[in-house]
């Protein structure tokens, strides 16, 4: 789990530029309310402990390069519910579904830096009552100003499998329920 998001090529937009303009790299986060600079992992288990539920942002082929399903395994382990990016490696979009993790894709021409994310707002993903394959998505984005804004995001799960899997919270609680259900 202290491996998810370590990756000394990470860049966190959500951390401000330094003095030069330059991302700070490693697996760094600001721990929200109040911006403490902390370990990803660190920050992840305080959400965990608080019951706060996280989400990632993420670039064009999110997940390219990541260590098969372990990648998506440590996301899940480290409370993140959903990952919008621009797009999904797709592998990596599949273990995401199969761990309980929502993969959601920003529509055409939005993304973090269009959107003016800093990462001291909060988010509710609405729309996911009666989901089906592919459908639309509405990402509530709420500043700590009060303002709010809505965003379309698409819902990259792709088969009614999928929705199947999600629900039940990934493969593994999937497979032991319907196994359960046979044996009753």
């Amino acid at each position: 789990m202290r491996g998810t998001f370590a990756n000394v090529r990470i860049k966190n937009l959500m951390l401000p530029p330094k003095g030069d303009g330059t991302r700070e790299e490693g697996g760094v986060t600001l721990y929200q309310p109040g911006g403490a600079k902390l370990p990803i992992y660190d920050a992840a288990m305080k959400y965990v402990a608080a019951g706060v539920p996280t989400v990632v942002f993420g670039g064009e082929e999110y997940g390219t390069g990541s260590s098969r399903d372990w990648a998506a395994k440590g996301t899940q382990l480290l409370g993140v519910k959903a990952v919008v990016a621009k797009s999904f490696e797709r592998i990596h979009r599949s273990n995401l579904v199969g761990m309980g993790v929502l993969p959601l894709q920003f529509k055409a021409g939005d993304s973090v830096e269009s959107l003016g994310l800093t990462g001291d707002e909060t988010f509710d993903i609405t729309g996911l009552a009666n989901l089906r394959p592919q459908q639309d998505v509405t990402l509530v984005i709420a500043k700590p100003d009060g303002s709010r804004r809505e965003v379309k995001l698409l819902c990259r799960i792709d088969t009614p499998i999928e929705i199947d899997y999600f629900q039940h919270g990934g493969i593994l609680p999937y497979v032991l329920r319907e196994l359960v259900s046979r044996a009753a």
